[in-house]
């Protein structure tokens, strides 16, 4: 149960009665997540999470991949329902031998895999996020069917109910989603995913490694978590994928299946966003379709 009187701390008192160490200063930043300092001057990171359930997600997720031992992701300094603490990455400019490594070390985690797909982290919720938006974690066995089931067809239905896809629009993802075993490549086991890798939660540390926040970790495919970083770009791209393949090459045909995996984002985005995503989601299906 979550403390009523939690509700009103700031970033600063959160920090402090989560670390046991002082906070000195005003935060750094209003909002959440905020920068605050503890004595001794270590910076830390702190973030509220107002969802039921979605502090216990993102530290489960976070855990789960620093236990793969492969990328670097901030260590959680302490946590209740409702606040998070984590270390701070201090963050410089991108460059392309850390974009190789990268590549690499994402490798490694989609190789530390998943038992299923869709399997939430150790001690992780079912109902989880992606973002604002809901996201269930209910295992599967077959990736193109649980694909349908919990990541397109969930969000097509929240897009009509809200008015962002057209009801007579959701056929196009149905008939995707109908074609999926033929769409999705060679059958690969699950993957450690990190599960909502845009630029954004993507840091580029002045340790000359990357780091990785704000996780929506699940087992699911490899190739969504490229798909997503391509999707919102990333510097140094091709670096990245170049160290991904050297480590792991992707099965042949992946580069035409970048949309399909898209389609999960994309949607997520026109729940959350509104009529341009739900448009560039129809125009990546139509795509599939005549492939």
């Amino acid at each position: 149960m979550v403390n009523r009187d939690e509700d009103h701390e700031d970033p600063r008192r959160a920090a402090s009665r989560l670390t046991g160490r002082p906070a000195t200063g005003a935060p750094a930043a209003s909002g959440s997540p905020a920068q605050v300092t503890l004595d001794g001057g270590t910076s830390v990171m702190v973030k509220r999470g107002d969802a039921p359930g979605a502090v216990r997600a993102e530290v489960a997720g976070l855990r789960w991949l620093a236990a793969a031992d492969a990328v670097r992701v901030p260590e959680v300094l302490g946590y209740d329902e409702r606040w998070m603490v984590t270390e701070r990455v201090p963050t410089g400019r991108p460059e392309p031998a850390a974009g190789l490594h990268f590549g690499q070390a994402l490798a490694a985690l989609h190789a530390a895999g998943a038992s299923d797909f869709g399997v939430p982290p150790p001690e992780g919720p079912e109902d989880a996020f992606i973002g604002l938006a809901p996201m269930r974690n209910t295992p599967g066995t077959e990736w193109p069917g649980w694909y349908a089931e919990h990541r397109v067809l969930p969000y097509v239905r929240d897009a009509v109910d809200r008015g962002t896809l057209r009801p007579g629009e959701a056929a196009v993802f149905e008939r995707v989603c109908a074609r999926l075993p033929e769409l999705a490549g060679p059958a690969e086991p699950p993957a450690r995913l990190h599960g909502d890798l845009w630029n954004g939660n993507v840091l580029w540390g002045t340790d000359g490694e990357v780091w990785l926040i704000d996780p929506a970790a699940h087992g699911g495919h490899r190739e969504t978590d490229l798909a997503m970083l391509q999707l919102f770009g990333c510097p140094y791209l091709d670096r990245v994928l170049t160290g991904y393949e050297e480590t792991a090459p992707l099965a042949a045909g992946w580069r035409e299946r970048v949309g399909v995996h898209q389609l999960f984002p994309l949607l997520v985005h026109a729940v959350l966003f509104g009529r341009g995503y739900a448009e560039q989601a129809l125009t990546v299906a139509r795509s599939a379709l005549v492939a």
